[in-house]
């Protein structure tokens, strides 16, 4: 990655640096200009005084997903995955990540959706919430955005477009003018009893 995307990436997550969140490790072999946009300018329909969380936004089934940036330990490119025998079809295999095994997720097979053919835009997202991480295969990686809570609606509002096979795992919508993006619920997803049961067994 050229240095200037890289300033754009540091300056994106310098709100989260401050309040002392552990910055991600961004893989530099995964992100490229045209795959990943730093937007520091507040979304159409947003007002700009409004602050607001950095999330990552990627895609699956032409749905826009994020997590909190805070809880992206990396953003790699689906290489070096190692498949492991006897596991939930979901499980991919394990992956070296900086010297620590972590074991690689489909995410779409996860949610019991169909498959996608793996092709250049593929991306994995390395998500740790407390001592788990998991690196999750996802179509592919759009921006880093600030989110203000006052264009979140949660789960139990009506109408927060999350469909049902993803509502387990969301905590809730987020609407960014003509955008709608599924915010994902790190805890929830990683602790959930199928993710648990997995590793159990691992």
């Amino acid at each position: 990655m050229a240095s200037d995307d890289l300033n754009m990436l540091q300056r994106a997550l310098l709100a989260q640096q401050q309040r002392g969140a552990h910055p991600p490790a961004w893989g530099a072999s995964a992100l490229q200009p045209e795959q990943v946009r730093t937007n520091t300018a507040a979304a159409p329909g947003v007002p700009t005084e409004v602050p607001g969380e950095q999330y990552l936004a990627f895609t699956l089934l032409d749905l826009e997903f994020a997590f909190k940036a805070e809880y992206i330990q990396s953003v790699e490119r689906l290489l070096d995955v190692t498949p492991v025998p006897n596991v939930a079809p979901w499980v991919r295999g394990v992956i070296n990540l900086r010297g620590s095994i972590a074991s690689v997720v489909d995410l779409r097979t996860f949610l019991e959706r169909e498959p996608l053919p793996y092709n250049p835009r593929t991306r994995l997202l390395s998500v740790q919430y407390n001592e788990m991480v998991i690196c999750l295969v996802v179509d592919s990686v759009s921006e880093m955005l600030p989110i203000p809570d006052n264009v979140i609606a949660s789960v139990s509002t009506r109408q927060t477009n999350i469909p049902q096979w993803v509502a387990p795992y969301a905590a809730g919508t987020a609407v960014l003018g003509k955008r709608v993006i599924i915010l994902l619920d790190a805890a929830r997803l990683l602790f959930s009893e199928k993710m648990q049961h997995y590793e159990a067994l691992d």
